[in-house]
């Protein structure tokens, strides 16, 4: 709703009791109901609290669709009621640093409003008293030409977003004013500053702050890895969330050298060395006490120093492998792989793609008391008391052939090895193998096929892959549709056909696309799920090996056996009504039989 210059509106207060009996009226509350919420929500605090949520609070039923009358749905009814347009707070798509600017803190937290968004024709503010006009004068001759537009959102995440916004800003401006001389070593276009003294130190409170934000904000939208990206004047926070990335916030330059160097403090690397890549890790617990852990890696770029958090939740390690989307013959086929007592089992796919998921909720199954499972990694992506975990040493000349020989004289039942990279490991895993142990390891290849002649191009002989190696699986992550706003709709045959050839599948009579909503952040897509591809190692595979063999050969020979491509398998997702064909082309690659 837009709001013009004119004679001042009366203020209105929502007051608990006209709000019951404004929804008794509207049949959404029983007149019991209401009187017995009235005594309910009598209370010293109450005008700390907007009225809707002492209602929610009560999770009362609504009387016309027999649900409860939460928050969201109060605040909906409320949009309906006062005339004015529902806006959910995304915090993704909202910059703090400029719609703070539009009033202080102490102003918004009195008139319970929050700027959402300012452009050169209107600024967007949200409240939860749609009947209070007070503010808007202010606000008007504060951002002189431009519309103002109300909207109306959850009351408590205005006092959410308005604390943690104006929080952040504050910390960042503090901070700011404190490291205007920062140091900036790792910066080829700071020549000039080299001899000035750093005087922001990594463990300033207004630095502690911004960290402790950073992460908890990571935590509650889901991300899988934070980048920090130093520029000249400002660097960059971004967030990867189902695999795509997302501009979070801005930091002025010596702010984000500060935020640098608490989180290489915490991760106990080298705060002093800016010129190398380093790598740490560390762990925290996220509001709901769950226990995370972050890797951390550094790479000195033409800036400064940019870090990537890759975040791991142990509780991922709990999932079954159906809602990994491991099921049906192709978890069969993995489940009798892993089972055996000796011989190598690989995972491939390129990085992101859930290979690490895949190992360790394997090695978890298999973890009995009765095995001694160890690993050797590069590095220890997760710390898990089920394993005897190692982690590759390359200034030691601990390699990964280093540690498998090492391995190998620990008495181990099943061994992981964090990638085959060259000859020298590949001949120690076939050695593992051949001695009575089970080696689950990861290669860099496109598709389960490519694994086989990767290793033959790496000069293991074509006898001993037939000797060892059990099977391979691909696999990619695709994202999947929302389960709140998916829609049916039209099958694209050329689509289809393309992720099914040369299977000729059954078209089916009704698919799902995206649509997009307030749950998704209009994406469509909510989370991923794994699409895999499962090659055993049968006799018919055997049969055709040798030191020329072609990977179309292998792969025709491998469907034959019944393995299913990554783009089928994305065809049954498609099916299932679990994701599209868009997302499955364009994370599944085109085999030679496709």
């Amino acid at each position: 709703m837009s709001v013009q210059e004119s004679a001042p509106k009366p203020d209105i207060t929502l007051n608990l009791r006209t709000l019951l009996n404004d929804l008794v009226a509207d049949q959404r509350l029983s007149t019991a109901d209401a009187d017995e919420l009235s005594l309910k929500t009598r209370r010293k605090d109450q005008l700390d609290w907007n009225p809707l949520e002492l209602i929610a609070e009560q999770e009362v039923t609504d009387q016309k669709t027999g649900q409860v009358l939460s928050l969201e749905v109060l605040t909906l009814w409320l949009c309906e009621q006062a005339k004015q347009p529902y806006h959910r707070i995304d915090p993704l798509k909202i910059d703090a640093q400029i719609v703070t600017r539009v009033m202080s803190h102490e102003f918004a937290k009195r008139h319970q409003i929050l700027a959402l968004e300012v452009n050169d024709e209107e600024v967007v503010i949200t409240s939860g008293q749609p009947y209070v006009h007070a503010w808007e004068t202010t606000i008007m001759q504060s951002q002189p030409g431009k519309v103002l537009t109300r909207v109306i959102s959850n009351p408590a995440d205005i006092r959410r977003y308005t604390m943690e916004f104006y929080q952040m800003a504050r910390s960042v401006s503090k901070a700011q004013a404190l490291g205007h001389t920062a140091n900036n070593l790792g910066n080829l276009e700071s020549m000039l500053e080299l001899g000035q003294m750093d005087s922001m130190e990594a463990n300033d409170a207004h630095v502690v702050n911004i960290v402790d934000w950073l992460l908890h904000y990571a935590f509650t939208q889901r991300a899988s890895d934070i980048h920090l990206e130093p520029r000249r004047e400002k660097g960059r926070v971004r967030f990867r969330i189902d695999g795509v990335l997302h501009l979070v916030y801005e930091l002025p330059a010596a702010v984000m050298t500060a935020v640098t160097s608490r989180l290489k403090t915490l991760g106990r690397m080298d705060v002093a060395e800016k010129r190398r890549p380093q790598d740490g890790r560390l762990k925290t617990k996220s509001t709901d006490g769950h226990e995370v852990e972050l890797r951390l890696s550094t790479l000195p770029t033409a800036f400064g120093e940019k870090m990537v958090m890759r975040i791991f939740d142990p509780d991922i390690l709990l999932k079954t492998f159906a809602q990994l989307g491991l099921a049906d013959q192709d978890y069969e086929r993995w489940e009798n792989m892993v089972q055996n007592p000796n011989g190598i089992v690989l995972v491939t796919g390129p990085t992101g793609s859930g290979k690490t998921t895949t190992l360790y909720s394997s090695l978890k199954h298999l973890a009995t008391p009765e095995v001694n499972v160890c690993t050797i990694e590069d590095p220890i992506e997760m710390v898990e008391p089920a394993f005897n975990q190692m982690q590759v040493q390359h200034n030691i000349q601990l390699s990964f052939a280093e540690g498998v020989r090492a391995l190998l004289r620990q008495d181990p039942d099943i061994i992981m090895v964090g990638e085959i990279r060259d000859l020298e490991t590949a001949e120690m895993a076939i050695q593992a193998a051949l001695t009575g142990h089970l080696v689950i390891s990861t290669l860099h290849t496109n598709d389960a096929p490519s694994a086989i002649t990767r290793l033959l191009e790496l000069g293991v002989p074509p006898y001993l892959i037939k000797a060892t190696v059990l099977g391979i699986m691909a696999q990619r992550l695709v994202r999947t549709l929302c389960s709140n706003c998916k829609a049916k709709g039209e099958v694209l045959e050329d689509g289809w056909k393309m992720l099914t050839t040369p299977w000729k599948m059954t078209i089916p009579k009704q698919m799902y696309h995206t649509v997009g909503c307030l749950e998704c952040r209009e994406t469509g897509f909510m989370g991923r799920e794994g699409i895999y591809e499962v090659l055993p190692m049968t006799d018919g595979i055997k049969a055709i090996l040798n030191e020329s063999v072609d990977i179309g050969r292998i792969r025709m020979a491998g469907m034959k056996e019944g393995m299913k491509t990554l783009r089928l398998a994305g065809a049954l997702k498609v099916a299932a009504g679990r994701t599209t064909i868009d997302e499955v082309a364009r994370v599944a690659p085109a085999s030679g039989a496709e």
